[in-house]
C-alpha cells in the first residue's frame, strides 16, 4: 500500500512521505488564495471550495475566511453549510459534514491521531479517525471534534465543548468532555 492508502484506511502511514507532503502543499497554496479573497468575491470563494474540498453540496455553502484544512480532498460538506471564521479541519480521514449545519468561529475538527510515547511520536508515525457531522447540527465557537467522532443529526454542540466521544441525534451536548444534557424530547 501507498502511505495515501494506508493514511484513508486509518492505518499508521509516514506523514512525511514525499507524495503526501505534495498534496499537502497543493491544498496549501488554494487556501492561501481562497484566504485573499475579498468579502465580496463570493463566486471566486465557491469556485475554491470546489477545488479544494471533496465535495460542496450546493453554492450555497459559506465559510469564513480565513479557513484551514490540510488536503481539503477528504471534506465533504453538504448544502447550505455556513461556518464562521476560523474553522480548522485536520482531514487526514474522511470529514463529512450534512445539510443545514451552522459551525460557530474558532472550531477545530481533528482526524489525525499521534503515539503519546514520544519516541513512536517523532518518528512521524501517525494514523487518522473520520469526524461525521449530520444534517442540522449546529456548533458553537470554540468547539474541538476529536477523532473517530460521530454528531447525529439535529443536534447542539454547546461553545467552548470538546467531543471526545460520540454524540446522538436529537439533544443539546455541552461541556468537557462534551456531554448530552437534554434530548430534544425532553419537556422543559
Amino acid at each position: 500500500m501507498t502511505e495515501k492508502e494506508k493514511l484513508l484506511a486509518g492505518e499508521i502511514y509516514d506523514a512525511t512521505d514525499p507524495n503526501l507532503m505534495a498534496e499537502l502543499a497543493v491544498a496549501r497554496e488554494l487556501i492561501f488564495d481562497y484566504n485573499a479573497l475579498r468579502p465580496a468575491e463570493k463566486q471566486k470563494k465557491l469556485e475554491i471550495l470546489k477545488q479544494l474540498l471533496g465535495f460542496v453540496g450546493d453554492d450555497h455553502v459559506i465559510i469564513n475566511q480565513p479557513f484551514f484544512c490540510d488536503f481539503g480532498k477528504n471534506i465533504r460538506v453538504g448544502c447550505r453549510l455556513l461556518a464562521n471564521f476560523n474553522l480548522t479541519i485536520l482531514d487526514e480521514a474522511p470529514v463529512t459534514i450534512g445539510d443545514d449545519c451552522f459551525i460557530g468561529p474558532n472550531v477545530g475538527l481533528y482526524t489525525a491521531c499521534h503515539s503519546t510515547d514520544p519516541v513512536v511520536r517523532n518518528s512521524r508515525q501517525e494514523w487518522a479517525k473520520p469526524i461525521r457531522i449530520g444534517n442540522n447540527v449546529w456548533i458553537g465557537g470554540n468547539v474541538t471534534i476529536l477523532p473517530g467522532v460521530s454528531i447525529g443529526d439535529n443536534t447542539t454542540i454547546g461553545a467552548g465543548s470538546v467531543v471526545t466521544k460520540s454524540i446522538p441525534a436529537g439533544c443539546i451536548a455541552v461541556g468537557n468532555p462534551c456531554k448530552v444534557v437534554k434530548y430534544l424530547s425532553d419537556k422543559d
